[in-house]
């Protein structure tokens, strides 16, 4: 399936790129998150009109992230969990919760921009973990986390 890109994707491509991709992942990522056009000649047509307004857009979204990670730079948030005399806990902390735990702060996080490729925690202690605000636009914040005796 071929596809005009709308904005950047990561290991993809960039704004205005047509590329070949499985038809699962355009039809159900990218098409429905107005992330890219199939490529037909009169989409062509539409993103040339379209593109001056995309690229102020895609400008604006880039130092709003920019300003945005500036703000994060050295933050914590601290998590309370229960766990055992060693400090392993009795589950684990991912994306959700560390999401979660950002929620009334000056620096609200999404859990879609919580990137933990290792994999949850599941151990008492500090940890700095990245935080991807826009597809050229990466940070990291300090999670901590205590134990809670339950």
């Amino acid at each position: 399936m071929e596809l005009i890109l709308l904005e950047k994707v990561t290991n993809l491509g960039d704004l205005g790129d047509v590329v070949k991709v499985k038809s699962g992942y355009g039809r159900n990522y990218l098409l429905p998150k107005g992330k890219a056009l199939t490529a037909t000649a009169g989409n062509k047509e539409v993103f040339e009109v379209r593109k001056a307004e995309l690229m102020k857009k895609y400008a604006e979204s880039l130092n709003a992230a920019k300003l945005r990670a500036e703000a994060l730079a050295g933050k914590h948030v601290t998590i309370k969990a229960l766990a055992a005399d060693e400090g392993k806990l009795y589950g684990s902390v991912g994306p959700a919760e560390i999401a979660r735990a950002t929620v009334g702060t000056k620096f609200e996080l999404e859990k879609s921009e919580i990137e933990m490729p290792e994999g949850a925690l599941r151990v008492t202690g500090t940890y700095t973990v990245a935080v991807r605000l826009h597809s050229e636009v990466e940070s990291s914040i300090i999670v901590v986390i205590e134990e809670t005796k339950g």
